[in-house]
């Protein structure tokens, strides 16, 4: 992810109209789908549809990236649509909310989400808040970093106790819930994000 891309994510969604959570209002976009089914003891699946860059040079049309168990969906989807809604909100994108069937998200904010579903998807219910709580305070580029490095290795649904998507659950489900935003440490300015040693690789 490079710096341009990174500040221009708020405008792109703003540029265009949206459906659901952020979704371009236009064939061959690439961005996920999550597919909620109507009977309520069904897994939720998240897929991520390449739009037009699929089926060119090697990359798939679409790739199934976590099939979630119901009471694990159940337990994740409040935290990722309030912090979802905030974001669009605060670009002026109208907000979105879960339904039964296919809902489309922003090719960013569903790397977001897979982060947040494959940390969870072996969780428990004791795990689960704590695990909703660590991800809401990584900021969106952390995010889309720890996507990166999973689903090179580990980003399809059989993946689940490989490397780094072994790693996401451990990280995000130890110990207690993070202080509140306002408690929290100052983090580093946007600029200099990319500074960071964690970031090297998105140069």
């Amino acid at each position: 992810m490079s710096k341009k891309e990174t500040k221009s994510a708020s405008s792109r969604l703003v540029e265009s109209k949206t459906i659901d959570f952020g979704a371009p209002d236009s064939f061959g976009a690439n961005l996920f789908r999550v597919l909620i089914p109507a009977a309520r003891k069904d897994s939720v699946v998240i897929v991520e549809d390449y739009g037009y860059r699929g089926e060119e040079g090697g990359v798939p049309r679409e790739e199934e990236r976590v099939v979630l168990k119901r009471p694990v969906w159940s337990a994740i989807a409040d935290s990722v649509r309030r912090e979802f809604n905030a974001r669009l909100k605060s670009a002026k994108v109208r907000v979105g909310r879960w339904h039964t069937g296919t809902n489309l998200v922003d090719r960013l904010l569903g790397k977001e989400l897979c982060v947040l579903a494959w940390a969870a998807e072996t969780a428990n219910a004791e795990q689960f808040p704590v695990i909703c709580s660590k991800w809401a305070a990584l900021r969106p580029e952390e995010r889309w970093w720890l996507f990166a490095m999973t689903v090179a290795e580990a980003g399809l649904p059989e993946d689940t106790q490989h490397g780094w998507r072994r790693a996401l659950f451990h990280a995000l489900s130890d110990g207690e819930k993070p202080a509140s935003r306002r408690k929290r440490r100052s983090r580093p300015r946007q600029e200099d994000l990319f500074e960071l040693p964690l970031f090297k690789d998105l140069k």
